[in-house]
């Protein structure tokens, strides 16, 4: 099983005659030379200062991303007690967020409230093939995020991951309007991190079925959570989200299909780094990630920011003020 840390390289130059056409003959999408990776970060200006991405997995310490049922450790086994320890350390990591009006808070309650609602569909006989390896990926995937912004929060920022650290950026410099930061959050978690998690975990059952099977069941659950999620961030956080905007629409409907279509392509990203043949293809699979997550990001900053001085933060942070910090 691969690990993390040899999926989500930084990819080396090629060597002589090594061709994005001959990496798509080898497996991938490719068609043509990625360019460098602090492209994106030269399409706003907010972005320049951000440091240029390194291979930041590699820096940190070997994670248990083996599914074992058997394990005596609740989280390898994939046991719904370590998705119940996920979801309080997720409200650990809320509560301060909201009692501040920080704009992370906006991503933070929507990833508690999806994985509250993916443990209910995960306790549902029949609603998933195999709720343990389930249950599994979803604690990888949400170290993923709390990694991500621990390193944020320590101002390691080589550390993380560019569509994270733009997401991250535009937060604490509360840039965007809370539908923005709802989007950035989704698109760093679901195009960059979803992919690699998919990949070193695995694609495929012991008895040689895909899993996507589950992948695909668990759209049917985010189905019932859009609405209600942005009914409760327009009350408590920011009153603007109530009809939220997405790249490709306005509504409830188009934010699901703009996640479900997020996660078919993290699938389909997490075949072709499962499927590269040698390590230059698995870095140019690993490098279109983070690019395409990048340049999404400063696709929804330009999409949602405020507009000084005929937009501003200013009646959000009252509203939240008024609700989510008291309580009311």
């Amino acid at each position: 099983m691969a690990t993390l840390a040899a999926l989500a390289i930084t990819a080396p130059a090629l060597p002589a005659g090594a061709t994005a056409a001959t990496s798509a003959r080898a497996g991938t999408a490719a068609t043509a030379s990625p360019p460098a990776l602090a492209a994106p970060h030269s399409v706003a200006a907010a972005a320049t200062e951000d440091p240029p991405f390194v291979g930041w997995t590699a820096t940190l310490p070997a994670l248990a991303w083996q599914f074992s049922p058997t394990s005596a450790d609740d989280c390898v086994a994939g046991r719904t007690s370590c998705v119940r320890r996920t979801i309080r350390e997720m409200e650990r990591r809320l509560e301060p967020l909201v009692a501040d009006c920080s704009h992370g808070a906006v991503f933070g309650l929507a990833y508690l409230r999806t994985t509250e609602s993916y443990l209910d569909a995960a306790l549902t006989p029949g609603f998933l093939r195999d709720p343990s390896f389930v249950n599994h990926q979803d604690v990888v995937f949400a170290k993923m995020y709390f990694d991500a912004w621990d390193a944020w929060s320590a101002g390691r920022a080589e550390r993380v991951p560019p569509a994270w650290r733009i997401a991250f950026g535009a937060a604490d410099d509360r840039r965007v309007a809370g539908v923005g930061d709802l989007l950035l959050g989704m698109n760093a978690h679901v195009n960059r991190d979803l992919p690699f998690a998919l990949a070193a975990i695995g694609l495929v059952a012991p008895d040689g079925t895909s899993r996507k099977v589950d992948h695909d069941r668990i759209n049917r659950m985010l189905n019932g959570v859009v609405e209600p999620l942005v009914a409760e961030i327009a009350a408590d956080l920011d009153p603007t989200v109530r009809v939220p905007w997405t790249p490709y629409g306005v509504g409830y409907t188009a934010l699901l299909q703009v996640l479900q279509t997020w996660r078919e392509s993290a699938w389909r990203h997490a075949e072709l780094l499962a499927a590269a043949p040698d390590d230059v293809t698995r870095a140019l699979v690993a490098r279109t990630i983070e690019l395409e997550a990048a340049l999404t990001a400063q696709t929804i900053v330009t999409g949602t920011h405020y507009l000084p001085p005929l937009t501003s933060s200013d009646r959000r942070a009252r509203h939240c003020a008024e609700h989510a910090a008291t309580g009311d």
